[in-house]
Formats: C-alpha cells, structure tokens, sequence
C-alpha cells in the first residue's frame, strides 16, 4: 500500500516508517493521521514485522501538527454553536490519540529515531514508542502552550513515565527545548549520535538484534512492562504468573537455548496474525 504521509518497507523482519513530507518539516496532515495507525495495526494484525523504526527525512523530525488542520479542528465554530463544536473538537482529539495509542498498544517494539527539532505533536508520538534515540543536533519542545494550547494528544499521561514531573512541567509551562544531552541525561533518549546516518545504523542494529529473539516473548516483554508500568507490583507480579502459564512455548526456549550455545540464528515463529472482525 502506498502512503502519502511516509514511506513504508519491511525488510528482514524490521518494518521502517520514514515521515517523507520535509518541505513541509513532516508537519502532521489528516493523511498521517490516518495512515499510521492503519499502517502500524496492519503490520501488527498480519504479522509482518517484528520491530517497528520510525525515522525522518530532512532538518527536522517534524513540526508536530499540520496548521492547517487548526482551523478544521472541531467542525463546528465555537462562535455559532459552543456545545457542537466543543463535542467536534473532543472526537478529533480522540481520534488523534487513538493513531499514537496504536504505536503503544501494538504486540512489537517501536522504535523513534529523531534529527533536528521534535516538536508539539511529535513528542505525542515519541513517548508513545518503546525507545527513543537521536542525533546531536536534536531537540524536544512541548510547544503547544507557544500557541494557548494544553498538549492533547498523549504527551503527559506518557512523558511522566520518563521524565521527572518538575522537568515536565517546567517543559510544558515554558514550551522550552530540551537538548539531546539533556534528554539523554534525563532518560529520555536511549541513546544520543553525531549524525542521522550513524543514529539510523545503530537503530537498526538494535531492531536487528530485537527481531533476531523470540517474538512472542518479545511481546510478552513489551506487554509486560506497559502492564507493569500502569498497576501495581503484586497485580503485575501475578498477571506475568498468568501470562506465561498460558503463552510460555517449551519448544522456542529450548531452541532458543539451543542456538546461543551453537552461536548461530534461531528459528522462531512470527506471531500469529490477528483475526479481524469481518
């Protein structure tokens, strides 16, 4: 499927999203906003990744959302009618969320690989994804209280799970950039690099080595954690109790044993495709 938004290829199991409008700074359109989370629930529900990296092109990652969208946003004028268009506005915004909720929520890892400024509705997305790297020149900016708004689309429930709350709210007060050495330093990026060409190699070595375990105990991981993270310790501890009862696979342990002392690839199954509701 072709993608106006971003580009799509999938190639020894990693699955790459690149934002390709650069004369536009990746601006977020109403075609991204559609396209990713079908994209994502797509190569999810028919198994055909096993790590997501979501990358860039031109100076910046991108500008957060589309103006232009600012002005269709809710419909109806809160000039006119206040009550249709705050309910217009509430339906947008969730449909908003639901695109980066499909990043969360997803059985694979995602992966952010971020150059040049991450900004308003982009720092939605990269706290949405499972790890976040990015280049030197990088930076992330809560700007939405630049233009009298309050961040709608996932940052805080989420930044809060990688950031002190002071550091975020001195963000969110001050629409500040945050540097990629503080970012780093403050646990938001995994990992910082001099140039998007030696970030992006590193991404995908990492995705490679991701892709190379098994994938159900890779989901088991990432649905563990986002578990975890959300309940308390004797909930989680009892869940993951269940959860392996019920999904640990004797034979992919065994060949996953079996290959590391061999030093050779393991031989995994993919997930299994989700089936859809017809």
């Amino acid at each position: 499927m072709d993608y106006k938004s971003f580009t799509l290829t999938i190639d020894h199991k990693i699955a790459h999203i690149k934002l390709s409008r650069p004369e536009k700074r990746n601006a977020m359109n109403d075609d991204f906003w559609r396209e990713l989370p079908l994209a994502v629930r797509k190569i999810d529900t028919e198994s055909l990744a096993r790590v997501i990296v979501i990358s860039s092109t031109g100076p910046i990652f991108s500008a957060g959302i589309d103006i232009s969208m600012l002005s269709t946003v809710g419909g109806a004028s809160p000039d006119k009618n206040r009550a249709a268009y705050g309910a217009e506005f509430y339906n947008t915004v969730k449909r908003l969320q639901d695109s980066f909720t499909a990043l969360e929520t997803c059985r694979i890892p995602v992966i952010a690989a971020i150059q040049g400024g991450c900004i308003g509705g982009a720092v939605d997305l990269i706290t949405a994804c499972d790890m976040r790297y990015g280049t030197q020149d990088s930076y992330v900016s809560i700007y939405e209280i630049k233009v009298g708004m309050t961040a709608d689309v996932g940052t805080f429930p989420r930044i809060l799970n990688h950031l002190p709350e002071g550091i975020v709210r001195e963000l969110a007060y001050t629409g500040r950039k945050m540097t990629a050495d503080e970012c780093e330093r403050r646990g938001l990026y995994n990992g910082v690099y001099d140039t998007q060409e030696a970030m992006l190699s590193a991404v995908m070595k990492i995705a490679e080595d991701i892709a190379a375990n098994p994938p159900l105990a890779v989901y088991g991981c990432k649905h563990m954690i986002t578990y975890g993270r959300d309940h308390n310790t004797q909930d989680a501890l009892d869940y993951i109790g269940v959860w392996n009862m019920s999904m640990l696979l004797p034979n992919e342990m065994m060949e996953a044993m079996q290959a590391n002392m061999q030093n050779r690839a393991g031989n995994f199954a993919d997930l299994p495709p989700l089936k859809t509701k017809t």
